[in-house]
């Protein structure tokens, strides 16, 4: 695999990439809706849930918190106003259940950063960021949980992965858009817009994608793609 030798910042998506977490979610809403039962089918409830998340991305953002409030409205919406307080009760511990995953690095994961983190402290290695969006409290929470806070020069958590937040992340770390490499497992978040930035990308897909991050992918020759994490050594 070809090496990426003018790279000289390295950015890693969190969610997925560092550590599950769609699966969560997945099981979170199969619970739901068998709890909603009484209302609808379970392929109905999880359609009528994607349109709730999606009406309020715009007001209320991503992760557990902004989930949980779809949750609650979606259950309202789909049962008339009928679903009952202890439903809800329910529901809300659901989702509250998601503030408190472990967070455990994915296989490779801290090994490979430990590799990359001693290459720095050697003064031959690059800088390293976590970058994600999401709640600001539920990312941090989870990036302790995980342990792998001490091999990160930066971390950055932002509303959003557009274009304006990868060149803001380059001012961060002190870089030109050319020199970052980009790491994670959505086309939509983490390459699509890297790439478009003259940035560098390695995807590295999870083995469930959140239907909200679904496009259709490209090449680039800024972009490679690996199938487990530890191969991010055969390219740096």
């Amino acid at each position: 695999m070809e090496k990426l030798d003018h790279i000289k910042a390295i950015a890693f998506d969190a969610d997925d990439t560092l550590w599950a977490l769609q699966n969560y979610f997945e099981d979170v809403e199969h619970e739901y809706c068998e709890l909603l039962s009484a209302y609808g089918k379970e392929k109905e409830i999880s359609a009528a849930l994607f349109e709730t998340e999606s009406r309020n991305m715009a007001d209320l953002g991503y992760g557990c918190k902004a989930f949980t409030l779809s949750l609650v409205e979606n259950a309202i919406r789909v049962s008339y106003g009928k679903v009952e307080a202890n439903v809800i009760a329910q529901i809300l511990d659901l989702g509250k259940s998601l503030l408190h995953l472990d967070a455990k690095p994915l296989e490779g994961v801290e090994e490979t950063l430990a590799l990359l983190h001693e290459k720095k402290k050697e003064g031959r290695g690059l800088k390293l960021a976590v970058f994600t969006k999401g709640e600001l409290q539920d990312q941090e929470n989870k990036l302790w949980r995980s342990g792998l806070q001490r091999y990160f020069d930066v971390v950055s958590i932002v509303s959003d992965k557009k274009p304006e937040a990868y060149r803001r992340l380059c001012r961060e770390m002190e870089v030109k858009p050319e020199e970052l490499l980009m790491v994670g497992n959505s086309f939509k978040s983490d390459i699509a817009p890297a790439l478009k930035i003259g940035a560098s990308a390695v995807h590295i897909p999870f083995h469930t994608t959140w239907a909200h991050e679904k496009i259709e992918e490209f090449e680039h020759p800024n972009l490679r793609r690996i199938s487990r994490f530890a191969q991010l050594l055969e390219i740096l």
